[in-house]
């Protein structure tokens, strides 16, 4: 299984980008039980900023304070790509963000996922 996040790219600060976080290699019968969306800026940790879970067909997203109202993390649906919607876009949403998985697969259970990131640029 990988996921592979893009999407990203240069934008004006109060602009909108949406990332997609593509799922592959997981045959045809799975599960994507959570999605979480990280950032990272240089010197720093990733922080998770938006997340979803599904249970039992309700989908449950948090979001960091830093971008709430302004980021929206898509519903797991059954297809194989997630979004994150991000509008009004700050200089300080820059860094790289990447995706997180929990998937199932009859073969390997739960298991964690990451993606490689994409470069999201907020500047002027």
């Amino acid at each position: 299984v990988q996921l592979q996040a893009y999407g990203g790219g240069l934008v004006q600060p109060g602009g909108s980008l949406r990332l997609s976080c593509a799922i592959s290699g997981t045959g045809s019968f799975f599960r994507i039980n959570i999605i979480n969306w990280y950032r990272q800026t240089p010197g720093s940790e990733r922080e998770l900023v938006a997340g979803i879970t599904s249970r039992d067909s309700a989908n449950s997203a948090k979001y960091a304070d830093s971008v709430k109202g302004r980021f929206t993390i898509s519903s797991i649906n059954d297809g194989n790509t997630q979004y994150l919607q991000m509008d009004s876009l700050k200089p300080e949403d820059t860094g790289v963000y990447y995706c997180q998985g929990s998937v199932w697969t009859p073969c390997l259970g739960s298991v964690w996922y990451w993606g490689q990131g994409t470069q999201v640029t907020v500047s002027s």
